[in-house]
């Protein structure tokens, strides 16, 4: 590979693992990534690792330089919500969590993201993956993995709003996921809203999607992608009550803070077939914290717990979808969008 040596020049301690404090930042070492089928290759879960680029040459010298500099922003301007892996051995791979922010229904959660930059890069944008362990949480991530967004030109925008192979930055890509998707009022980012406050719905849809974003947070601690696993642990470990907290205030109906709304305070009114659901989450969500590590949790059971065996059929919220549904919803939805797209421009013409 050419300009290895510019790899080892800016290496920190090769993976985050160990014991040692996760990094913002790290590069993960070879491990036999020649062979896709390895169990034991340090890409064997990514998303992209079949790429078939590096193994055909095809990565120009001008393309290694650049991705050289684009470890070395992530490496000095991550922000502290954002982690990123790269791969000595693919360095045309990353992947990257975003911890969803406060004031978002998706406070606390952890967003795995697999990114690929191509043969051509910075010419063309990186590709990203979701990873969506079945739900859908948000009107630009997809449960098969796509991500809406004009930055990688998979959302329609204005030039300006695009890729600019001279400008834009994976950094930029990151930041803009979890400022423009992972918001406050995700409701708006889909085309439909555009036209109307519709607060009303918007806070409905946030209690709908904070339900499932507690699911997920089991998905993800029972099988967190690979070189996240000590962190993802850590991470439920220190914000286990805090999470629960907030369960409980979904279940009573009472004011959550810094969770559903980006207000101070909001009041709820949640269906009462969420509620019965969410207090299953629940009992699942304090079993799990209390297995990954967080004993002092016990208390937290009490008159929360139930039998998650009972006979109860748990209710299919909006944003779960098996995989035939996944794939009718990707191919629907970019068609009503560009559907709204014209209807609005024929209006502007003849009006």
């Amino acid at each position: 590979m050419e300009n290895h040596e510019d790899i080892i020049e800016i290496r920190v301690d090769g993976g985050g693992g160990g014991g040692k404090e996760f990094k913002q930042f790290d590069i993960i070492l070879a491990a036999d990534d020649d062979d896709d089928d390895n169990n034991n290759s340090s890409i064997s879960d990514h998303h992209f690792a079949s790429s078939s680029d590096l193994k055909t040459n095809k990565y120009s010298s001008q393309t290694n330089k650049r991705i050289m500099k684009e470890w070395k922003i992530l490496e000095e301007c991550l922000p502290d919500s954002i982690y990123v892996r790269a791969y000595e051995g693919r360095i045309d791979l990353l992947r990257a969590v975003i911890v969803g922010a406060e004031g978002t229904p998706y406070h606390n959660g952890l967003f795995f993201f697999d990114i690929q930059l191509p043969s051509d890069y910075p010419y063309g944008p990186p590709n990203v993956h979701y990873h969506s362990f079945g739900f859908r949480l948000n009107p630009n991530l997809y449960p098969r993995g796509k991500v809406c967004l004009s930055l990688l030109n998979t959302w329609f925008a204005s030039e300006g709003a695009r890729w600019n192979p001279s400008k834009s930055t994976v950094l930029q890509v990151l930041v803009s996921i979890q400022a423009l998707v992972l918001n406050a009022k995700p409701y708006f980012n889909e085309s439909r809203s555009w036209y109307s406050t519709r607060e009303k719905e918007s806070l409905a849809y946030n209690e709908e999607k904070f339900v499932l974003s507690c699911k997920k947070m089991l998905a993800v601690l029972n099988k967190p992608p690979k070189h996240f696993e000590e962190f993802v642990a850590q991470h439920f470990r220190d914000r286990a009550e805090t999470i629960l907290t907030a369960c409980k205030a979904y279940i009573d109906d009472s004011p959550v803070n810094n969770t559903l709304s980006s207000s101070a305070t909001t009041t709820l009114t949640v269906p009462k077939r969420y509620q019965r659901l969410m207090r299953i989450i629940y009992s699942r969500l304090v079993k799990a914290f209390i297995k990954n590590g967080s004993s002092s949790l016990k208390n937290y059971l009490g008159s929360y717990d139930m039998d998650v065996d009972e006979k109860f059929v748990e209710p299919r919220l909006p944003g779960e979808m098996d995989e035939n549904q996944a794939s009718l919803s990707e191919l629907i939805h970019p068609l009503l969008t560009l559907f709204v797209f014209v209807f609005l421009f024929l209006v502007f013409i003849l009006f």
